[in-house]
């Protein structure tokens, strides 16, 4: 299977800890943490995708919103830049170790983020990269903190 996800959702998910909307909504996203992380491809697609679904009940859902709209938009370019290639609908990825290690290297570097501003989140996801992407749900989690390679090489060391 394949996993649908708008442009925007390629950056939440690298700093999904468990937290979100409502208990249908976080038991929804942690099932797809669970397939992200075993490989299972995303597609890319306008509007609401498989992590919006427990909200689309609801008939003022954000998910529908234009600030989402524009939030994809920012994100699909900045995301793009980071990859060298253009992230349009369609597009299928396979969210291994090295893409996952690329977005959140960029996403700590702030350089796509800007779709992130506004956002509610925000304050838990700077949270979240600042400690090196620790308790992440998708995929590898950890980028190695300077303090952490320090204390490594030397325990090699001595």
């Amino acid at each position: 299977m394949t996993i649908r996800l708008r442009a925007h959702h390629l950056l939440c998910m690298l700093t999904f800890v468990g937290e979100g909307y409502s208990p249908a909504f976080t038991a929804n996203y942690r099932r797809i943490a669970e397939r992200l992380s075993a490989g299972e491809e995303i597609e890319i697609v306008h509007g609401p995708d498989d992590i919006c679904a427990p909200l689309l009940a609801d008939a003022d859902a954000h998910c529908f919103r234009q600030s989402v709209e524009t939030r994809d938009q920012l994100a699909a370019s900045d995301v793009g830049a980071l990859l060298g290639m253009a992230i349009v609908e369609g597009l299928v990825i396979r969210p291994d170790a090295a893409f996952l290690a690329k977005l959140r290297e960029g996403f700590s570097k702030h350089s796509v983020r800007g779709a992130c501003s506004g956002c509610e989140w925000s304050s838990l996801c700077d949270r979240i990269a600042t400690e090196g992407f620790d308790g992440v749900l998708v995929g590898p989690a950890r980028l190695t903190r300077p303090e952490t390679a320090r204390e490594t090489s030397a325990r090699r060391m001595g």
